[in-house]
C-alpha cells in the first residue's frame, strides 16, 4: 500500500476512536465519502455519530506560544492560569476553510485538523463546476493557486486562462485562471489541493504552484484530498461537527449557460444538507450577496432562519448605521457576519473597544459572528487588512487573544472565524465559553 495512504488512514484513525455517521450517499456496511473509496475498509463505522462530547480536542502548542508572547495584563494572567481540565469541542470556535494556516483549505486532511483543534463548525465554501456540481473551493476562479491544475496539461488547456510564462527580461509576470465551471466535477476530482500562493515569476507551471507565504508551510502540503459539496457534509457528519457553507459569489455571467440561475444555485447547496437528512438548525449558510440570504430567508426558511450575511464593504455612515441594521433585521436577517476589523475600534487611551457598527447591529437585535483570525501572518506590524482600524494597538502575536476577547466580551459575537481553530478553542475552553452555541 501506498505510504501516502497509510498516512492518511493513521491520521483517520487517530481521530476516530469509535464512531461515525450514516448518510444517504452511503453503500454496502463500511462507507467512504465518494471519490475516497480506496479506504473503504479504514474508514469509520457508519452505525454510529462520532459524539462531539467524546472528541478528544488536541490544541498542540500553538495557544501557549501565543500566551506567552502576551503584554503583561490580566487577561495574559487568566490564561497562563487557565484551568480547563478536559477539553471541549465549541461552535464557538469555527474552522475557515479548515485549518489553512497549515494545511491546505478545503481539503479533507485541512477538515480533520480543525475538528481535531476543537472546532464546532467548519466551513465549506461552495463553487459549482461545468456539469453544475458543488464542490468546496473558497472562489470559482481560485484553481490554478489552491490545485495542481496548471501542470496538467490537459486540464490547464481548459481554463478560462491556461498558463503563459513569465518573461523575467520584461518582468511580465506569469498568468492563469482557472476556474471551477471550466472542468467537469470528474475533472475536479482529479486534482490535488495545496497551500493557496502562485509564483509571479515562474516560467514553468511546476514553478508556478510554489510561492507559499513563509510564515505558514509546506510541511503539511505533499497532499489535499478536494472534496464535492455533499462528500464534505458526510465527512462533518462523520467529524461529529456542524456546518456553514457559503455560496460563492460567481464569477461567471448567471445565469449560467443561460439557464442555471443564482437561485438554481442557491437551491441546490440548501438542498444537499436536506437530502443529507441534516438538522437545519446545524447549518449557517452564508453569503456576501443579500438577495442570497433573503432568499433562503423567504423560499427556505428552515435553513434561513441561521442565514449569514456576510459584510466586508468599507464603513459609511449609511452602513454602519442603527436604521440600515434595524432594515437587516425587518427583512428577516438575523445573523450579520464582518470582517472583525469592522466590529471594532480605539479608544482614546489606544485601547480596542467595539465600534459604533457593532453597537447598533446589537441593538438591532443581530447575532454576529467575526472573520477571520490567524489569516494575517506575524501581528509585529499591526495586522494588516484584518485589522485595519485598531492597527496601532497590535504589535505582537499575542495581540489575537486581545482581539478574541473584545470579540468575545464586549462585542458578544456568537461565534469566530479562524486559520488554526486551536487558539480559538482554547480561548472558549478557558473563559467558559466552550458550551456556546
Amino acid at each position: 500500500m501506498k505510504l501516502r495512504t497509510l498516512l492518511l488512514i493513521a491520521l483517520l484513525m487517530s481521530l476516530f476512536s469509535a464512531a461515525a455517521t450514516s448518510g444517504e450517499y452511503g453503500k454496502g456496511e463500511n462507507w467512504a465519502p465518494p471519490g475516497l473509496e480506496k479506504w473503504h475498509d479504514k474508514w469509520p463505522d457508519p452505525k454510529h455519530r462520532f459524539h462531539r462530547s467524546k472528541r478528544q480536542v488536541h490544541l498542540g502548542p500553538r495557544p501557549f506560544w501565543l500566551v506567552e508572547d502576551m503584554d503583561e495584563g490580566p487577561l495574559k494572567e487568566t490564561l497562563q492560569s487557565c484551568r480547563a481540565r478536559k477539553l471541549r469541542p465549541t461552535d464557538f470556535s469555527i474552522g475557515h476553510r479548515g485549518a489553512p494556516l497549515q494545511f491546505p483549505e478545503h481539503t479533507m486532511e485541512s477538515y480533520v485538523a480543525a475538528a481535531q483543534m476543537g472546532a464546532g463548525i467548519l466551513e465549506c465554501d461552495v463553487a459549482f463546476t461545468k456539469d453544475r456540481e458543488l464542490v468546496c473551493r473558497h472562489a470559482q476562479n481560485d484553481l490554478h493557486t489552491t490545485t495542481n491544475i496548471v501542470t496538467i496539461p490537459e486540464l490547464n488547456a481548459k481554463c478560462t486562462q491556461p498558463f503563459v510564462p513569465a518573461d523575467p527580461q520584461s518582468g511580465t509576470e506569469a498568468q492563469a485562471e482557472c476556474r471551477t465551471s471550466d472542468i467537469t466535477l470528474e475533472e475536479f476530482k482529479s486534482l490535488e489541493g495545496k497551500m493557496d500562493s502562485f509564483n509571479p515569476m515562474a516560467t514553468t507551471p511546476e514553478e508556478y504552484l510554489r510561492g507559499t507565504a513563509d510564515w505558514r508551510t509546506e510541511l503539511y502540503g505533499s497532499r489535499g484530498t478536494l472534496l464535492t459539496h455533499r462528500e464534505s457534509i458526510e465527512l462533518f457528519k462523520t467529524l461529529g461537527v456542524k456546518f456553514t457553507p457559503e455560496l460563492k459569489t460567481p464569477v461567471v455571467e448567471m445565469p449560467f449557460e443561460g439557464d442555471y440561475s443564482q437561485q438554481d444555485y442557491a437551491r441546490q447547496m440548501i438542498q444537499d444538507y436536506i437530502d443529507a437528512g441534516v438538522n437545519p438548525g446545524d447549518v449557517w449558510p452564508q453569503s456576501f450577496l443579500l438577495d442570497d440570504v433573503l432568499f433562503w430567508v423567504n423560499d427556505m426558511p428552515r435553513f434561513g432562519k441561521q442565514a449569514v450575511f456576510l459584510d466586508q464593504e468599507p464603513i459609511t455612515a449609511e452602513n454602519s448605521s442603527l436604521a440600515w441594521m434595524e432594515n437587516l433585521s425587518a427583512q428577516g436577517v438575523n445573523i450579520l457576519a464582518p470582517a472583525l476589523w469592522k466590529m471594532l475600534t480605539l479608544d482614546g487611551h489606544q485601547q480596542i473597544v467595539p465600534s459604533e457598527y457593532a453597537d447598533n447591529a446589537r441593538a438591532a437585535g443581530l447575532d454576529l459572528i467575526a472573520w477571520t483570525v490567524e489569516r494575517s501572518g506575524p501581528l509585529d506590524g499591526g495586522g494588516g487588512w484584518y485589522h485595519q482600524t485598531i492597527t496601532d494597538a497590535i504589535n505582537n502575536d499575542g495581540d489575537v487573544f486581545n482581539v478574541i476577547d473584545v470579540l468575545a466580551q464586549d462585542v458578544g459575537v456568537i461565534g469566530i472565524f479562524s486559520d488554526w481553530p486551536a487558539t480559538t478553542t482554547f480561548y472558549a475552553n478557558c473563559m467558559g465559553l466552550a458550551g456556546r452555541h
